[in-house]
């Protein structure tokens, strides 16, 4: 079936049909469809062309959409109001103005703005919200009539939703919007006309991830290696939208080069919607990475901008092949002298794992200990040429380093003529010594501790029996302290003795044995010998000193008498004259012995005398009970005293005759002890 010009006809199901009308109004095309029996339709004709049109902006501009009504046993009236509507030019007129996305966090409460205008005014608009599902059909969730309203049941929003209408600003608030939550909403706006007009906003959310967390391999990494070595893992936890990383080193991004650097990274889905990154860096690495510092980068989004977020930062273990070996004398430091203890150390610029350190010198190899090796007591053969040799062990390769050592050394001095000389008196003395060293030397004689002469030769014009003595050489080596020897040089000097002391030497003496000392000086030693004034010879004894002899007679005396010591060897001979005086003891008066014996006694009898009277003093008090707490009454025991109680020894000086005194002074027997 066809409609007259400017209509279309369609048949729904008998006996309906459906009449479309469409016209030009202020610019804009609307369309009109009736629903009406056929009989009706059959019986009505229509010359007049009618045209309805509705305006539905979509981000700022207008969507069509065809309104459909069913009017039955009415469709002439409902038709003729149409047309009359048309004529008049009464079609209302619906926009929606929307944003194109609302951004918030997870956990907030997110507004989304319906912003509408209408001809007919409030009281009958219907605003309807809707989601848009994967599949791209929609999902109601709020619907608001004039005389009802209220959120849809059994939706991901029923207990979260609200709508705030305020003039023409319808507002959905959504609250503890999650990530699922991250959806396309349409408003829908209709008029009783009927006209209708919706708008499209994408709700975006964002969630900020958990601080990255890195991690470096525990294991060096060797740039021999072929292949690259993995370098670490970087992980974000939680974020959305997916949080991107980047690894950087020194600052530098790095970026997927084939054969050096690679990057790969997973995503993992939460069961909350969440995303989990997790990035793994490997590369092959170089000497200079050995200081180098690696970190990843998060880049995530929130409203309105986009965040970074660095990891903490990690350093990794590049194991390399030196390019030198270097070995030195770590101790002592300075010249190295015979005695010492040597340490060696040897160090390359590498620091592969796998690998041997060895030392050898001359034809011996030395084992080495945290790069250090150590000979003591260290010998002049113990010099020369020290090689260090690295050899790593999986590839076999070596690389070695040497040194030079000089072990100094300083030999026992030796004297010219050896141990002793003898030159004759007035001759002249030459000694000469030397030391091997193999550095500079320093000489000095000395006497009795006394310097006595500075280089290797000891000279004495002429020589005099003080010449002679034992001389000592000493020599050091001024470069280096605690090098020193030593050797001593006995000088004896030929000629007549001499003897220490006058020619002549008084001795007096109270005794009747006297003892003489006779020193005498010279080369060979002399003989002493001891006569007296009467030509009797003394026995003695001789001892030989460093320069000479010396003699000690002993003997008994009973008057005056002068004894001479006689000094004599091969070159002549010298004598000493001691005269010896005999002084006699003082005898004692026979009064004044007896004299001080009566003294003495007196003495004794006055001291008895004082201790009688004390004790005589004591009884009275006794008895007077004055002392000890005793009265008058009281007995007092007297220990009985005799004439025996008190007894005094004197002893002469001459005599072993013991006089006993009693308290009377009287002389006892030795009996009546």
């Amino acid at each position: 079936m066809t409609c007259a010009e400017g209509l279309s006809l369609q048949r729904v199901s008998a006996p309906f049909c459906i009449i479309c009308l469409s016209t030009l109004r202020r610019h804009s095309s609307l369309s009109l469809c009736t629903v009406f029996q056929e009989d009706q339709f059959l019986s009505d004709s229509f010359h007049t062309h009618t045209r309805t049109h509705a305006h539905t902006p979509q981000r700022g501009h207008l969507q069509h959409r065809p309104i459909v009504m069913a009017l039955p046993d009415t469709a002439p009236l409902l038709v003729g109001l149409l047309l009359l509507f048309h004529a008049f030019g009464a079609w209302a007129i619906v926009e929606v103005n929307m944003e194109d996305k609302v951004e918030v966090m997870a956990g907030e409460t997110a507004q989304i703005t319906c912003m509408f205008t209408t001809d007919e005014g409030l009281g009958g608009t219907t605003i309807q919200w809707f989601y848009v599902l994967p599949n791209k059909e929609r999902q109601r969730i709020y619907n608001k009539e004039p005389m009802h309203e209220a959120a849809e049941q059994n939706t991901l929003f029923t207990h979260r939703i609200s709508l705030n209408v305020n003039g023409t600003a319808a507002v959905l608030v959504i609250r503890d919007v999650g990530v699922r939550d991250n959806l396309e909403f349409i408003c829908v706006i209709k008029t009783l006309t009927p006209e209708e007009a919706e708008g499209r906003t994408q709700l975006q959310v964002f969630k900020s991830p958990t601080f990255p967390t890195i991690e470096a391999v525990e294991t060096g990494i060797s740039v021999n290696e072929k292949d690259p070595s993995k370098i670490g893992s970087c992980r974000v936890k939680n974020g959305y939208p997916k949080p991107n990383i980047t690894w950087y080193r020194n600052n530098m991004p790095l970026r997927n080069t084939p054969r050096e650097v690679v990057v790969t990274s997973s995503t993992t889905i939460e069961s909350s919607g969440l995303f989990s990154v997790q990035s793994e860096l490997t590369m092959k690495v170089k000497k200079e990475d050995k200081d180098a510092v690696f970190y990843c980068e998060v880049i995530y989004f929130v409203p309105g901008a986009t965040k970074m977020t660095e990891s903490q930062h990690i350093n990794i273990t590049v194991y390399y092949l030196p390019t030198e070996v270097t070995i030195w004398v770590e101790s002592p430091k300075g010249k190295i002298k015979e005695g010492d203890t040597l340490e060696l150390r040897c160090d390359n610029n590498g620091n592969y794992p796998s690998s041997i350190t060895t030392i050898k010198h001359q034809n011996s190899e030395y084992s080495v200990e945290n790069k250090t090796m150590v000979r003591t007591n260290v010998k002049r053969l113990d010099g020369g040429v020290y090689e260090c040799t690295f050899e790593e062990t999986d590839n076999f390769e070596e690389i070695s380093g040497s040194t030079k050592v000089s072990v100094n050394y300083l030999e026992s001095a030796v004297i010219t003529p050896k141990d002793s000389i003898a030159v004759m008196e007035g001759e002249e003395l030459k000694a000469s010594c030397n030391a091997l060293s193999s550095l500079q030397t320093s000489t000095t004689w000395f006497k009795n501790e006394k310097l006595v002469s500075k280089g290797n030769t000891l000279s004495v014009k002429s020589a005099t029996l003080e010449t002679a003595g034992m001389y000592k050489c000493v020599v050091t080596v001024p470069e280096m302290e605690g090098m020193k020897t030593s050797s001593t040089l006995q000088v004896n000097v030929k000629g007549s003795p001499q003897i220490l002391g006058p020619d002549v030497q008084e001795v007096e003496t109270y005794e009747t044995t006297v003892n003489l000392t006779c020193s005498a000086t010279g080369f060979p030693a002399p003989t002493i010998m001891w006569t007296t004034s009467d030509g009797k010879n003394l026995n003695a004894l001789q001892t030989e000193t460093e320069d000479g002899a010396q003699s000690v007679v002993t003997f008994k005396i009973t008057s005056n008498v002068k004894v001479f010591c006689n000094a004599s060897n091969d070159f002549g001979s010298k004598v000493v004259e001691f005269n010896i005086k005999t002084i006699q003891t003082p005898t004692k008066s026979p009064n004044i012995k007896k004299e001080s014996k009566g003294f003495v006694i007196a003495i004794i009898i006055i001291a008895i005398f004082l201790l009688a009277i004390l004790g005589s003093v004591l009884y009275f008090l006794y008895k007077k009970g004055r002392i000890c707490g005793r009265s008058g009454k009281q007995d007092f025991s007297k220990r009985k005293s005799s004439k025996d109680n008190i007894v005094v020894e004197m002893k002469s000086d001459n005599t072993e005759e013991a006089i006993l005194l009693g308290v009377n002074g009287e002389k006892q027997q030795p009996n009546d002890q």
